[in-house]
């Protein structure tokens, strides 16, 4: 996946996340999808700039059992 692809990828996570929070949806899911934009950003080598975006989304949610 090139450098543009991942970004794109990464965003899409990044707001199917926070929509699934909004729409009420299961929290853990919410979590999926950031979780699966770090690992995007982790193979294009984005992980430094992405992972405060997810901490800050991830702290906000309750911790999984």
């Amino acid at each position: 996946m090139n450098g543009n692809a991942a970004r794109e990828r990464i965003q899409k996570l990044l707001v199917t996340g926070d929509n699934r929070l909004k729409q009420g949806v299961d929290p853990e899911k919410a979590r999926e999808s950031w979780e699966q934009a770090l690992e995007v950003a982790r193979e294009a080598g984005l992980e430094e700039t992405i992972r405060p975006l997810v901490e800050v989304r991830l702290a906000d949610l309750p911790q999984p059992d």
